[in-house]
């Protein structure tokens, strides 16, 4: 029969699983970290867009990536998968301007550099309270009726 211990040990484990939606200063601190990624995600999908010179596959594609995990991220829906599309769209635009390759967004390098290191962060560490995410799918207390007695 397991201990009580055992039972903290595994219902730490399984928390571990899950993102935690912290309130107060944390939430808030969550709060301001995915607006201003939000907010500047979603600026270099419409610089993307208005700045094309030809609407290529490609142009279209990673623009309605930056604008789509950028409004993800902005109103904490779905913020991991929206944090690991922003990654990549930045990493992106960042490697562009590493490797010096022409890009309709290469002059954005460093900050995009850290726009994917700040979704990174998100990814890592969740939305927080004061998000969608946390109103779908955030904690509930499940309580279980005891069997009736025989």
């Amino acid at each position: 029969m397991p201990t009580e211990g055992d039972q903290s040990l595994r219902r730490n484990r399984l928390q571990r699983l899950f993102s935690t939606f912290p309130n107060g200063p944390p939430g808030w601190g969550l709060l301001l970290l995915r607006l201003a990624t939000g907010v500047i995600l979603i600026s270099h999908g419409v610089s993307a867009l208005s700045d094309a010179t030809e609407f290529t596959f490609s142009t279209i594609a990673w623009s309605m990536i930056a604008l789509v995990s950028g409004v993800s991220v902005l109103v904490g829906f779905l913020t991991p998968l929206g944090s690991v599309l922003a990654v990549l769209f930045n990493g992106r635009v960042a490697l562009a301007w590493v490797s010096q390759l022409p890009s309709y967004l290469a002059h954005a390098g460093p900050i995009a550099a850290l726009v994917a290191v700040m979704a990174a962060a998100l990814a890592f560490l969740g939305p927080g309270a004061f998000s969608m995410d946390s109103r779908l799918f955030g904690r509930r207390e499940i309580i279980i009726p005891r069997p009736p007695k025989p």
